[in-house]
């Protein structure tokens, strides 16, 4: 990356904000001079086209720019009242793809709000992936506890300790110990999706290997969650994999679920002074 091209990257990096609700957003005020526009009624008429190619794609305007007038203090401590606008990551990418070609600010730009949009898709895919596969895991999970019960078992936390410490070779108490997990979370809200994947295969075969050999009694059947959960370590082993006991936390299910649900409302928000972060008042 050459050095013009890394001075506005860190700019526009620099001028990025946060809101509360942990959605980013930039100031059209703060972008206007980044991309070289030193009029800012040339800069509202990018803006303008923007909006327009926003709704020619379907996606309302008002979800991506939110005008506001802000107060500016001007000569002799007199307060004006300023126009500006809230602007979504996607909002700025339409902006800068709709800029002056001529300017080398507008290119650098549209590669840098293009591959940072991305990202982002990469990411919320990869998010919406995992939380597809624990969901699968709580049926599975459900489905087990089903052919528990009719196996006899009673003690349900030591049935599932048996097939974790098969799996993974250590208790779940130990297992959350060892991957820095608050004891009172649940381990798989916390697990990847090659760890959800082992711990499905786990469960799915001791939920079949109970129904399909009839095992009754509790010891019986701790004993199979056991014996499942360790031939799932041993092929993890064979097939050269880390073993889960090692695999880092990811951040939580729930978490990461809220989070997208915020970033489904519209950005910025109705009011847009919820969106500035409290430090900036």
């Amino acid at each position: 990356m050459d050095e013009q091209k890394l001075l506005l990257v860190n700019r526009l990096e620099a001028c990025k904000r946060v809101s509360s609700q942990g959605v980013e957003y930039w100031m059209a005020r703060d972008l206007q001079p980044i991309l070289g526009y030193t009029s800012w009624e040339n800069f509202v008429n990018v803006v303008e086209k923007a909006k327009m190619a926003s709704e020619s794609a379907g996606v309302s305007h008002n979800d991506q720019f939110h005008d506001v007038m802000k107060g500016i203090v001007a000569g002799k401590g007199a307060e004006l009242q300023r126009s500006d606008l809230y602007l979504s990551r996607y909002a700025c990418y339409l902006i800068a793809m709709n800029g002056d070609p001529r300017k080398e600010e507008v290119g650098h730009a549209q590669t840098y709000f293009a591959v940072q949009t991305r990202r982002q898709e990469v990411a919320d895919q990869d998010v919406h992936r995992r939380v597809e596969l624990r969901e699968r895991v709580k049926e599975a999970n459900r489905a087990l506890g089903g052919a528990a019960k009719k196996a006899g078992v009673q003690n349900y936390g030591l049935f599932h300790d048996a097939g974790y410490r098969g799996l993974y070779g250590i208790g779940l108490a130990e297992i959350k110990a060892r991957k820095g997990i608050d004891g009172k979370a649940d381990l798989l809200d916390r697990a990847g999706r090659v760890e959800l994947a082992a711990n499905e295969f786990r469960i799915t075969q001791t939920e079949d290997k109970l129904r399909r050999d009839r095992i009754q009694g509790e010891s019986p059947a701790i004993e199979t969650h056991r014996e499942v959960g360790a031939a799932v370590r041993r092929t993890i082993k064979q097939l050269g994999g880390k073993m889960p006991e090692d695999l880092r936390p990811e951040p939580s299910i729930k978490q990461l679920t809220s989070k997208r649900r915020r970033k489904m409302q519209p950005a910025p928000p109705q009011r847009p002074v919820t969106l500035l972060p409290p430090s900036n008042g």
